[in-house]
């Protein structure tokens, strides 16, 4: 794998990684110069930290963090020929555990469209679009949706 591949892989793992621990703060911060978006949500893309940080509010914590783990697969990135550009695309699948009433299960399937640019510091997000494919119980992850 190029090290531009892996620079970007390691940008979209450590998305899941700050999520699932629940660093609202460092995870907004991926967005600082960029946009994320769910597909269909009415309100349109958040395009930077505070905007992905206001909308994160309704994410849902025990004790600190979601209780959820991100799985990410079918991983593929393309990275333009100039080298200073990126495009990937990936499975989602959002799992969730609330013992003793709320047992591991799939709560959220989907697919990840992501837009990355380098810059003098490294690469970061342009974009990433959530396309919702399979919904299961998100009452117990995000409060909008209780």
């Amino acid at each position: 794998m190029t090290e531009a591949k892996e620079a970007v892989l390691r940008l979209m793992n450590e998305y899941c990684y700050l999520i699932d621990a629940g660093n609202i703060e460092g995870f907004s911060g991926l967005f600082e110069h960029g946009s994320f978006h769910v597909l269909g949500d009415p309100s349109g893309p958040d395009v930077g930290k505070e905007a992905v940080l206001e909308t994160l509010q309704n994410v849902i914590l025990y004790d600190g963090k979601p209780q959820t783990q991100h799985v990410m697969s079918n991983v593929q990135i393309d990275v333009s020929e100039s080298g200073l550009e990126a495009t990937a695309q990936c499975y989602i699948t959002l799992f969730q555990a609330l013992p003793p009433d709320f047992p591991m299960q799939p709560i959220f399937g989907g697919h990840y469209h992501d837009r990355f640019e380098k810059v003098e510091s490294g690469w970061r997000f342009v974009s990433r679009k959530i396309s919702p494919e399979l919904l299961g119980d998100l009452s117990r992850h995000r409060a909008d949706m209780a």
